[in-house]
């Protein structure tokens, strides 16, 4: 984004998972970014390939070595040893893993905007483990999944939710979901209010 671009026009990418469709928290978890003052602005339901969601993951070059090294550092801070000390061999597992999950059932995939869309997103949704987010997160009040749980049974931890991580990469993310056609530029009531320089547009 330039320097030009107001922060009220940040999109993020938010995908409602396979498990957050199968327990009805679709509804919930919108609920969630809209209260905040978000807008949705793209919205379709899918089953992804597994070649969508390797190229989805891997979209930036240095995800698998920085994954697989902030797996095995998480690990060691828990005291636990890591399955292997090869980050990429690590990475391999994770991606099979997320593969098999992401690709079980419908996903929603929406892109939503507003100020501060990414991090305003991550901080609502909660830490990627639902074991460790904190209560009032969608991840911390939804879902009990742990780390742990998900090692001994050889998958992916569900956590209901995708949401980008940076500006870049939600743009990138966004552009490997929608097409351009797809996404709408519209006016929503609530931006008068949040937006609004002097707010002199409510009394008559």
């Amino acid at each position: 984004m330039s320097d030009m671009t107001h922060p009220k026009d940040e999109r993020t990418l938010v995908v409602i998972k396979p498990d957050g469709v199968q327990r009805s928290l679709m509804g919930e978890i919108i609920g969630r970014y809209e209260a905040v003052g978000l807008k949705l602005v793209g919205m379709k339901m899918l089953v992804p390939t597994a070649e969508h969601i390797e190229a989805h993951y891997t979209l930036d070059p240095n995800w698998r070595r920085v994954t697989g090294e902030k797996t095995i550092k998480s690990y060691k801070d828990k005291g636990m040893t890591p399955p292997s000390e090869d980050p990429l061999e690590i990475t391999a597992k994770i991606l099979t893993n997320l593969k098999k999950y992401m690709t079980s059932g419908p996903v929603v995939a929406m892109a939503w905007e507003g100020a501060h869309a990414v991090k305003i997103v991550r901080k609502i949704t909660g830490g990627t483990e639902p074991l460790t987010s904190d209560v009032g997160t969608i991840r911390g009040d939804y879902v009990l999944d742990s780390y742990q749980m998900a090692d001994t049974d050889n998958r992916a931890v569900r956590n209901l939710i995708h949401a980008s991580g940076s500006v870049d990469e939600a743009n990138a993310e966004i552009a490997h979901w929608f097409k351009p056609g797809e996404l709408t530029d519209y006016r929503i009531i609530h931006e008068e209010i949040l937006y609004d320089v002097n707010l002199d547009g409510i009394l008559e």
